[in-house]
C-alpha cells in the first residue's frame, strides 16, 4: 500500500497571502501581501501581558477563556453594538478569530452542508469550510459598492443549505454592510431558517463616517447569528491569536467543546494582556483607530493613483484591492509578482478571493504600516508609472 497524504490536505494548501509573503522576504521587500499589522501596541496590552507572565498566569486557563477577558468582552460589545452577552455561558475565547471559526464550523455543520459565502471572499474562511467538508456556495458582490442582489442569494438556496458567512467590515473589499442589507440578510436567513456566521474582526476600522452594525442585534436574529471577532487587529497583536466566538449558548457549549479538544484555551497571560488593555482603554482609543487607519487609506490609495493602479476605495478594514490593467501579465499572480520585482512592495493576486476565473485584473495590498514604511511603499510604487 503507497503511502499518501491525507484527502483534507487538498483543502488547505499554502494560501496566496503566505507564498506572497515568502517570495517579498526572498526578495527584501515591504509586505503589503499578509494582513500583518506592525503598528505600535497599547502600552497597557504590553504590561497587562507581562505582569502576568511574572505573576504566574502561565498555565492552563478555562476552555472558554478567562473570566475578566470575557466579561470585558461582553462590556465592549454592549458599549459599541448594543448585543447583551452572558458572558459565562455566550463567550467562546480560542486560538485567534480563524480558531473561533473553526470551532463553530465544527460544532454546527455537517459534511456536505452547503453555506453561502459573498465573493470576493477571504480566503481561510473557504478553506475553513472546506475543512470540516462543509460546501461553499458563491454570490458575487458588484463592484464599485460592493453590493448584492436578493436575487442572487434566493437562487444560491438548495435543501442542503445550512448557513451564510457574512464579513463585515471585509476583507478584501473592504465593504461595510449596512443596517438595510444586514436586515435583508436577516430577513432571508429567517425565511430559510439558516445560521449565520459573521466574522467582525475590523469592526473599528470604519471610514468616512458610516458605522458597524452587528447582524446578531437584528430583530430574531441573535439565536441564529455565530458572531466572530478579536483583539489581533484591534491591539496590532495578530501573533498573540486571541479571537472569540459569541452566540446562544446552545451552540456556544459545543463550540467551547472543540475549542478544548483543538487547542485547550488560549495562551493565558496573553488573554490577560487584551483584558488589561479592554479594562483600561476608553473609547476614544477605538474611536481613534478609524481616524488614524483613514488616513493611511488615502496616502496609500492617493499613491496608487499616482502609480496607475487604481484602487477599489474602501469603507473598512485595512485593505485595497486595485486594478492592475496596464501591469504586465495575463493573470492576477504574474501582475503581483511583477509589481514585486519592480518595486519591491508585496501584494496579493486578486484571484486568491475569487473561486473561478474572477479577480485576475486585481491585487490586494494591506496598509496596517507604520507611516515611515507606508510612506516608503508608496514611493516605491511609483516606479509602475516607468514600466
Amino acid at each position: 500500500m503507497a503511502l499518501k497524504l491525507g484527502e483534507r490536505c487538498g483543502c488547505v494548501m499554502q494560501s496566496e497571502i503566505r507564498s506572497m509573503s515568502i517570495e517579498c522576504a526572498r526578495m527584501g521587500g515591504i509586505n503589503l501581501s499578509q494582513g500583518v499589522c506592525d503598528t505600535p501596541v497599547p502600552l497597557e496590552v504590553l504590561q497587562g501581558a507581562a505582569d502576568a507572565i511574572m505573576q504566574g498566569v502561565n498555565i492552563y486557563t478555562h476552555h472558554t477563556g478567562i473570566r475578566e477577558l470575557r466579561e470585558a468582552i461582553a462590556d465592549k460589545q454592549r458599549r459599541f453594538t448594543g448585543m447583551e452577552l452572558d458572558p459565562e455561558h455566550e463567550i467562546v475565547v480560542s486560538a485567534g478569530a480563524t480558531g473561533a471559526m473553526y470551532c463553530a464550523f465544527q460544532a454546527l455543520l455537517n459534511r456536505g452542508d452547503e453555506v453561502i459565502v459573498f465573493e470576493p471572499y477571504y480566503g481561510y474562511h473557504v478553506s475553513t469550510l472546506r475543512a470540516v467538508e462543509a460546501v461553499p456556495v458563491f454570490v458575487s458582490l458588484d463592484a464599485p459598492d460592493w453590493s448584492f442582489r436578493i436575487e442572487n442569494l434566493e437562487a444560491a438556496v438548495t435543501p442542503g443549505t445550512r448557513a451564510l458567512l457574512v464579513n463585515t467590515p471585509a476583507n478584501p473589499s473592504g465593504k461595510v454592510f449596512s443596517r438595510d442589507e444586514l436586515a435583508l440578510i436577516a430577513d432571508f436567513a429567517v425565511r430559510h431558517d439558516l445560521f449565520v456566521f459573521t466574522d467582525e474582526m475590523y469592526e473599528h476600522f470604519v471610514y468616512d463616517g458610516l458605522s458597524h452594525c452587528s447582524l446578531a442585534t437584528l430583530p430574531g436574529m441573535k439565536e441564529r447569528t455565530i458572531t466572530v471577532s478579536g483583539l489581533s487587529k484591534t491591539f496590532s497583536v495578530t501573533g498573540w491569536r486571541i479571537g472569540y466566538a459569541m452566540c446562544d449558548a446552545r451552540w456556544a457549549g459545543a463550540i467551547g467543546y472543540f475549542n478544548d479538544l483543538f487547542y485547550v484555551c488560549a495562551p493565558s497571560p496573553l488573554q490577560a494582556g487584551v483584558a488589561a488593555g479592554l479594562l483600561s482603554l476608553d473609547d476614544g482609543y477605538y474611536q481613534a483607530l478609524s481616524v488614524e487607519y483613514a488616513a493611511k487609506r488615502e496616502l496609500f490609495c492617493q499613491a496608487l493613483v499616482e502609480a496607475g493602479l487604481r484602487p477599489h476605495i474602501p469603507q473598512g478594514a485595512y485593505y485595497v484591492l486595485a486594478d492592475t490593467d496596464g501591469v504586465p501579465g495575463s493573470t492576477a499572480r504574474e501582475r503581483a509578482m511583477h509589481i514585486l520585482r519592480k518595486t519591491g512592495v508585496a501584494s496579493v493576486p486578486g484571484s486568491a478571493f475569487y473561486h473561478g476565473k474572477g479577480g485576475e485584473s486585481l491585487v490586494r495590498f494591506c496598509f496596517a504600516k507604520d507611516t515611515p514604511v507606508l510612506e516608503a511603499a508608496c514611493e516605491k510604487l511609483l516606479k509602475l508609472r516607468f514600466s
